[in-house]
C-alpha cells in the first residue's frame, strides 16, 4: 500500500501560482510513476502531468505545457506541482497518484494504483 497525502491547494487570481506538493508512505517511492490528475465540477478527472520514477522523464497535458512543472524528491518521497500563469478554467480538485513502474510512463487514470484524497484549487478571473 502507498497512502498519498496533497496539501498546497487554494484560492488564487487569474495570472498567479501555487505549488502542489504529495507525500507518500508506505511501500518505496521511487518504484512509482507519480502522476497529477484533476477533476472540475461536471467534468470526468482528466490527466495533467506525470514523471518518471527517476525523475528524467515528464509528460503534460498540452494545455498545461509551459506553465506546470513536476518534480519530485526520492529522497523526502514527495512529488510537487508547480502552477503559473493559472487561468479559470484550470480550477479543480487536484489528485497525486502512483504507478507501479510496469505500468510504464502513462496517462490513463487507470493505469494508477494508489490515489490521494485530493486538494482544490480555485482561479478567479
Amino acid at each position: 500500500q502507498v497512502q498519498l497525502v496533497e496539501s498546497g491547494g487554494g484560492l488564487v487570481q487569474a495570472g498567479g501560482s501555487l505549488r502542489l506538493s504529495c507525500a507518500a508512505s508506505g511501500r518505496t517511492f521511487s518504484n512509482y510513476v507519480m502522476g497529477w490528475f484533476r477533476q472540475a465540477p461536471g467534468k470526468e478527472r482528466e490527466f495533467v502531468a506525470f514523471i518518471s520514477w527517476s525523475g528524467n522523464a515528464t509528460g503534460y497535458k498540452d494545455s498545461v505545457k509551459g506553465r506546470f512543472t513536476i518534480s519530485r524528491d526520492n529522497a523526502k518521497s514527495t512529488v510537487s506541482l508547480q502552477m503559473n500563469s493559472l487561468k479559470p478554467e484550470d480550477t479543480a480538485v487536484y489528485y497525486c497518484a502512483a504507478s507501479r513502474r510496469d505500468n510504464g510512463l502513462t496517462s490513463l487514470a487507470r493505469k494508477y494504483d494508489y490515489w490521494g484524497q485530493g486538494t482544490q484549487v480555485t482561479v478567479s478571473s
